[in-house]
């Protein structure tokens, strides 16, 4: 687990040393992310600059050090994150022939796998999380990939005459180029959804690469300003689509033992480490699956952490607390009162380097601090809500629409014609003089919206929206998922649709983004075996009675 920083000049214009310092700069701003080691590389004839942080967690030795390079001297990477199989990986190379090996870590698994079947090849084969810059020393090409389910973050773009990159905005900013203000379209999103969505950062011309995608940068095509388009090495509507062509056609029984035996076989890949391994339990459905699974394959006790508050409406520690006598980990708890969490307030902006606003922030950092204080990697149950079905909001939602969708053509054909007409804020101001506003023109609105919807997302986006009134300060933002309809999978089942919408969404800008910076802020690496990309791919082959 790594942070990792780069950047290329267009101008060419440093040498060697000034290179490798302003790249040492970035990486500095996200030592947090790995204290353990650090390394440069500079290439003055290309302008490139790469800087790695290292959290040992594989090979703890000196030949796991980063920047590391291939073994045919071609290739030269960065790498945030974790190859879970790169061990049945090496296996298969060396069965085709390729050895040498100068230590154990996956990044030289993952280098070798690059350099023997290719970049988009060896992407395909990889389980694993991760954000990594990989630079071709022969063809002068830099290539930056993502994991498919955006566990690990990478942001890019131009500042000026030099293309930055790197795990987090601050590394970024620590170089001398950095010039950004704040991105109106990413601020109407933030106050829409609570959080800033792919492809946008909050700071203009600087972008998030989406899940499943490499972005490939030419060095002697370069031009500030001018971005290549991202390629999906691994693609979340057609593999959807492909799983509803294909549906599971076993019984509940013969699901469960399927499920059982790829969660089992996830859990088994992500507990190999050569540093001391816990798991956060809350005592809900799906950490309590991680930590069973955990306890089966280790044979031992293993070491569970869980936050408990004073306040019974938030506390869910007797839960977490009953899963584990049942299982027999060992189990710790913090237990707060209200004033630990605001306590933490103040490091918001530190953590997060950008708006951000889940309502659990602030616990999470809570239990990833307590939790670094025993053990330096934890296993997390993050994904199986929009994989099973697990939020009350999907049959709520479901519900509305099938209502939505009675509603005669002829009066959703005027509703849209209202739409512009209706005066909202003089409905709100009527209604709104009393003790008790009741932003009457607000509901009026959201009702004509719903009622207009053409499609399942666009209802769907509206009902998970924060920020839906007449007197919003900003237009409505068109980005991301929910403004782009040729992301949108083609699927019978609108609850499909709604977790799908979340999966390639929700998931990796918020949920994702929380339990990365949290963990990462405390030099604590979060693995989350429910996002398995063939877990993934198996649960949305479910039909949806059986999630």
């Amino acid at each position: 687990m790594c942070g990792i920083a780069g950047f290329i000049e267009a101008t060419r214009s440093s040498g060697e040393a000034e290179l490798n310092r302003l790249a040492a700069a970035m990486s500095e701003r996200i030592l947090h992310r790995g204290p353990d080691d650090d390394g440069t590389y500079a290439e003055p004839a290309s302008g490139l600059a790469l800087a790695a942080r290292r959290l040992a967690i594989q090979d703890l030795g000196p030949e796991g050090h980063q920047p590391m390079t291939s073994a045919d001297g071609r290739y030269v990477i960065v790498y945030n994150g974790e190859i879970y199989n790169f061990l049945e990986l090496r296996r298969t190379l060396e069965a085709e022939g390729v050895g040498g090996w100068r230590g154990g870590s996956d990044t030289e698994v993952l280098l070798a796998a690059i350099s023997h079947w290719g970049i988009e090849a060896a992407l395909e084969r990889f389980d694993g999380m991760f954000a990594f810059a990989l630079w071709n020393r022969e063809t002068r090409r830099l290539t930056l990939a993502r994991d498919r389910m955006g566990e690990k973050p990478l942001y890019y773009g131009w500042s000026g005459p030099v293309l930055l990159f790197g795990s987090e905005l601050k590394a970024l900013a620590a170089h001398p180029s950095w010039a950004k203000g704040i991105d109106p379209k990413a601020l109407a999103a933030y106050m829409r959804y609570a959080y800033v969505p792919a492809p946008l950062s909050i700071h203009e011309g600087i972008f998030k690469l989406a899940p499943g995608h490499l972005v490939t940068f030419e060095v002697d095509g370069l031009a500030p300003g001018r971005l290549p388009e991202p390629r999906p090495y691994w693609n979340a509507r057609d593999v959807a689509e492909r799983a509803a062509a294909d549906p599971f056609r076993g019984g509940l029984e013969a699901a469960v033992d399927e499920l059982d035996r790829l969660l089992t076989r996830s859990v088994e890949r992500r507990m190999v480490a050569d540093v001391p391994l816990g798991v956060f339990l809350s005592g809900g459905i799906d950490s309590s699956t991680v930590t069973a699974l955990m306890q089966k394959v280790a044979g031992r006790p293993v070491h569970s952490f869980t936050v408990g508050f004073d306040d019974p409406r938030y506390d869910e520690s007797e839960h977490a607390a009953a899963v584990a006598r049942h299982l027999g980990t060992d189990h710790t708890e913090l237990k707060t009162d209200a004033e630990a969490p605001l306590g933490l307030v103040e490091r918001m902006p530190q953590v997060y380097d950008e708006p951000f606003a889940d309502v659990s922030q602030l616990p999470t950092l809570l239990l990833a601090q307590l939790t670094r204080r025993h053990v330096t990697t934890a296993l997390s149950g993050d994904g199986g809500d929009e994989l099973f079905a697990g939020y009350p909001r999907y049959q709520a939602a479901a519900g509305a629409w099938r209502y939505v969708r009675m509603v005669p053509s002829l009066i959703r054909c005027l509703g849209g014609c209202l739409a512009a007409a209706v005066p909202y804020r003089a409905l709100n101001w009527l209604t709104g003089m009393g003790a008790r506003p009741s932003r009457f023109g607000d509901k009026v609105q959201r009702r004509i919206a719903d009622i207009t919807a053409r499609r399942v997302e666009d209802f769907y986006e509206g009902h998970i929206s924060r920020w839906r009134v007449a007197d919003r300060p900003m237009p409505k933002p068109r980005v991301g998922f929910f403004a782009t309809p040729a992301l949108w999978p083609v699927l019978g089942d609108p609850v499909a649709r709604m977790m799908h919408a979340d999966a390639v969404s929700y998931l990796p800008d918020d949920l994702l983004v929380k339990i990365d910076r949290a963990t990462m802020a405390v030099s604590l690496e979060g693995r989350s075996p429910l996002l398995d990309h063939q877990v993934v791919e198996f649960a949305w082959r479910l039909p949806i009675d059986m999630k």
